[in-house]
């Protein structure tokens, strides 16, 4: 007996990266995807004697049990969107007003999805960008399943069906509306200019390095002209480089110049944990996500969660002896102030 189930668990725990990036898009939040793949692989291991291989193949068998697991949870979750799809823009110089009674959409760690067997299936990265996994949360569920299902994992019309546990003409149905919503909160110019990674990762560098010296027009010098910043769990964004510059010179007034960066990745795109001097120290402040594209950086997505810095595995504090001696330029408090 422990022989069949050892046997069962190797065969299902390939499928394992794939559905965790599956039940993400679905749900919009990692810490909510790992625990959905728990739940679907107990079920899986539970109804295991029921699977038959001559109805369908184990992935499918497999997606149709998560697709279960997500739907049942979407019942009881409300959508995740971004400060962006959710509210007007703000000036960047208004009060910072946090968003309630909302729940944010939450980035995927990529070290999540590398973490698995190395030849299991390879997932698309560009499919897990935030602005797909925002616009996903424009749509109900089932057409969410039915667009990633068919557009993303290629499933044909008749499996996805299946998957769905709907008819063929139901989830074509559902797609087309999809679609056409997808279109409408324009999630997908972002992905038409990308660059390479090598190149996307030059960008963040370089914005990297502007921060650490404190320099706003540096800053801007590497946005797009409607490029976007947000910030849950506050409600406000703004677009333009103009006003990313106000924003960005009041955070230097009011949070000091004296910052640390550690690089790191998250649906496919590049980013950096935020530490800001306190004391002897140096504090988590924020997780940055950047959309790149071939003009520049259009959006920076900037997390303060602790479930997020979690996920991470973000250390909350930082050691000043962990770093070199910073740039006299940049300690000097008069360098950093506007």
């Amino acid at each position: 007996m422990t022989a069949k189930v050892e046997s069962f668990d190797r065969l299902i725990e390939p499928f394992r990266t794939e559905l965790l990036a599956y039940c993400y898009r679905m749900l919009g939040s990692a810490h909510d995807a790992e625990d959905l793949v728990q739940d679907t692989f107990l079920r899986a291991w539970r109804a295991r004697e029921q699977y038959d291989e001559t109805r369908s193949s184990l992935r499918t068998w497999l997606y149709r049990i998560a697709t279960n697991v997500c739907l049942t949870a979407l019942e009881v979750r409300g959508r995740r969107p971004l400060p962006s799809g959710l509210v007007a823009a703000s000036h960047p110089l208004g009060p910072l007003v946090r968003g309630e009674d909302a729940v944010w959409l939450q980035p995927l760690p990529d070290a999540l999805l590398d973490a698995g067997d190395p030849a299991a299936a390879v997932v698309d990265r560009s499919s897990l960008r935030l602005a797909f996994a925002a616009a996903l949360q424009h749509l109900s569920a089932r057409q969410r399943g039915a667009l990633i299902l068919r557009d993303v994992l290629g499933f044909s019309a008749s499996e996805a069906a299946d998957i769905l546990g709907a008819t063929v003409s139901s989830v074509n149905s559902s797609l087309h509306r999809a679609r056409t919503r997808v279109q409408e909160v324009e999630a997908q110019p972002d992905r038409l200019s990308e660059p390479s990674a090598a190149e996307q990762r030059a960008w963040v560098d370089r914005y990297m390095k502007a921060f650490e010296q404190a320099d706003v027009e540096g800053l801007k010098r590497l946005l797009t002209e409607d490029v976007i910043m947000e910030m849950p769990p506050m409600l406000n964004w703004f677009a333009g480089p103009g006003n990313y510059g106000l924003f960005m010179e009041w955070v230097f007034q009011a949070a000091g110049t004296d910052w640390r960066l550690t690089a790191v990745t998250a649906n496919g795109q590049h980013g950096f944990a935020a530490y800001r001097r306190v004391g002897d120290g140096y504090a988590l402040h924020t997780l940055q996500i950047f959309t790149v594209t071939a003009e520049g950086i259009s959006r920076n997505s900037v997390f303060q969660d602790s479930e997020i810095f979690a996920s991470f595995g973000l250390a909350a504090e930082l050691d000043p002896g962990e770093f070199p001696a910073a740039d006299a330029n940049n300690s000097s408090p008069a360098a950093g102030m506007y």
